[in-house]
């Protein structure tokens, strides 16, 4: 399972500070809830395309000793499943639909357009959600549709803000789950057919 990380500044800041196991220790599980401190667990690494910074980071994991399950600390720049940092896909957001650029004028250099278009797909099909589960944080505007009212928002709230009440309140997702994976992040076992008459 993964939790946001509590820390707020850069990749590189974060990258700094992460050698610290104690600062930001669970104190409880949040799958088991067992009120009890989880035990540090080493490090998964993954790559990141930020502004400034592309490259691997490491994401700290803890461990239940009661459950025996692992939490990861995902930076709060960081999406689940997905290389680009919230700052980047934020950026390309705004500038596709909300300044009207082009799908090559709006994506970061090394991106192909297959990445945008990815992006644009499950934006706009997790807007409405969006606009519902945002609206306790920023007031709902007046837009012409979903996307560009979940877009306002979302710039009133601010990106990373919102994704915080996202994934640690009701485990929403920015861009919306994969279909692979169901609400509560994790993996969703499928039955075989057989299994399933």
């Amino acid at each position: 399972m993964q939790m946001l990380h509590p820390f707020r500044g850069s990749v590189q800041q974060y990258l700094d500070q992460l050698d610290d196991c104690e600062t930001h220790r669970p104190g409880h599980c949040p799958q088991c809830q067992v009120n009890r401190p989880l035990t540090a667990h080493g490090f998964y690494t993954r790559t990141i395309a930020d502004a400034a910074f592309d490259g691997e980071i490491r994401v700290r994991r803890y461990l239940c000793e009661t459950c025996r399950r692992t939490v990861s600390l995902l930076p709060e720049f960081a999406l689940p499943y997905l290389r680009s940092s919230i700052t980047v896909i934020a950026l390309f957001l705004i500038a596709r639909l909300l300044l009207a650029k082009t799908l090559a004028a709006a994506l970061p250099p090394p991106a192909p357009y297959q990445r945008g278009q990815f992006w644009l797909r499950r934006f706009r099909a997790q807007a409405e959600a969006l606009c519902a589960t945002l609206a306790a944080v920023a007031k709902p505007a007046a837009a012409p549709g979903f996307v560009y009212r979940a877009l306002s928002m979302l710039e009133a709230a601010g990106w990373i803000p919102a994704h915080r009440v996202l994934f640690a309140t009701v485990r929403q997702h920015l861009l919306g789950w994969p279909r692979s994976l169901v609400p509560d992040g994790r993996r969703a076992a499928l039955l075989p057919a057989a299994a399933a008459v």
